[in-house]
């Protein structure tokens, strides 16, 4: 798999917060089981590695992998607990060349266009825009489409369900991001069949 694959398998990326790995497995399950088998766990708690390990052993038909990748260290340890992509909210050249050693598909996070060319000069295609409305929503990534056809988005920070498809609709943007599919109620109260309600939908946004 390539990082441009990740943005065939469904149009929305639910960006996930655990801080409990035992909710990680239902949690998985529901989110497939509503069409969105691509699921980023973000590395914002103890409990998320930990909870990548459960998902890539007892959930098969999930494609987990692992957000907030800000140190070479994490894509070693995301990669080592099963992760199958990784995402950085931003890039530094030694950030980019740990991603790549792990040998994971990754989209690494641009906000401006001089980001993007950098990571294109290295023949990278498919990245992270973020914060995506604080950069200039879908209005900017519009805009970068023009000089830049060559790239792919997945937005997100401030996507929800209410602007998902204003992005989706764009030629530049190949899947989008967001917490909105496992709202922290849901998660805490086991309410998995509500998750599962939420990603049937977003997965009938294309």
């Amino acid at each position: 798999m390539i990082a441009e694959d990740l943005f065939d398998l469904a149009p929305v990326i639910p960006v996930v917060v655990l801080d409990d790995a035992e909710a990680a497995v239902p949690l998985a399950r529901a989110l497939v089981g509503g069409g969105l088998p691509v699921i980023e766990v973000t590395l914002r708690t103890p409990a998320a590695l930990p909870a990548i390990a459960r998902i890539a052993a007892e959930v098969p038909d999930a494609v987990v992998g692992a957000g907030t990748v800000v140190r070479p260290e994490d894509a070693e340890r995301s990669a080592a607990a099963g992760a199958r992509f990784l995402v950085s909210p931003g890039c530094t050249s030694r950030l980019q060349a740990a991603m790549a050693a792990t040998g994971v598909p990754f989209l690494p996070g641009v906000a401006t266009a001089s980001e993007a060319i950098a990571l294109l000069e290295g023949g990278i295609t498919a990245m992270k825009f973020f914060p995506a409305e604080a950069a200039g929503g879908a209005a900017c990534l519009k805009a970068l489409g023009g000089p830049l056809p060559r790239i792919r988005f997945c937005p997100t920070g401030g996507v929800s369900r209410s602007n998902a498809a204003d992005y989706l609709a764009l030629e530049n943007v190949g899947c989008v991001g967001g917490s909105w599919l496992t709202p922290a109620d849901a998660v805490r109260d086991g309410d998995w069949d509500r998750v599962r309600d939420l990603a049937a939908e977003a997965a009938a946004l294309r």
